[in-house]
């Protein structure tokens, strides 16, 4: 019935390359209810081809012990409070982390008569480098592999 009920928002994630699962860490039904998700995504294939981080919310609310034995029992899982600044900025980083660990690199040019294609790249990848010389802009960037193959054919 869930399923059913959420079809639209479950498809969503069959499109996703990453899939936060945020869970409450202090509720002590969070493991079933972590299990139950992991099936219903694994059911729709949503689990194929994403990559997918849990993460452990209210972990202020967890004890010192309590801890040990989450990070023991999920050791890939990402602990943090959201009412943490610091802890919000650290998933931050995880997730660009986790986006570029999939993305290639790639050096392009452009004459400067085609600045309209600097500003889509800009839109498209992660510009790591920009420069410019007599003859146009060069960038170095970052991006998934399909759009770097596109991005090289329209250069």
């Amino acid at each position: 019935d869930l399923v059913a009920s959420f079809r639209s928002t479950l498809e969503e994630a069959q499109e996703a390359h990453l899939l936060l699962h945020i869970v409450d860490a202090s509720d002590p039904a969070f493991r079933a209810q972590l299990a139950v998700t992991r099936q219903v995504l694994a059911e729709i294939g949503a689990l194929e081809d994403a990559s997918l981080l849990v993460v452990l919310n209210k972990i202020d609310r967890v004890d010192d012990i309590g801890r040990a034995a989450l990070r023991a029992e999920l050791p890939a899982a990402f602990t943090m409070s959201a009412k943490d600044p610091a802890d919000v900025a650290r998933l931050h980083a995880r997730i660009v982390e986790l986006f570029e660990s999939r993305m290639g690199e790639a050096t392009l040019f452009f004459p400067y008569a085609e600045g309209k294609r600097v500003a889509e790249v800009h839109a498209e990848a992660r510009v790591i480098e920009e420069t410019h010389d007599e003859a146009g802009t060069h960038l170095r960037v970052r991006a998934p592999g399909e759009v770097l193959a596109r991005l090289r054919r329209e250069t």
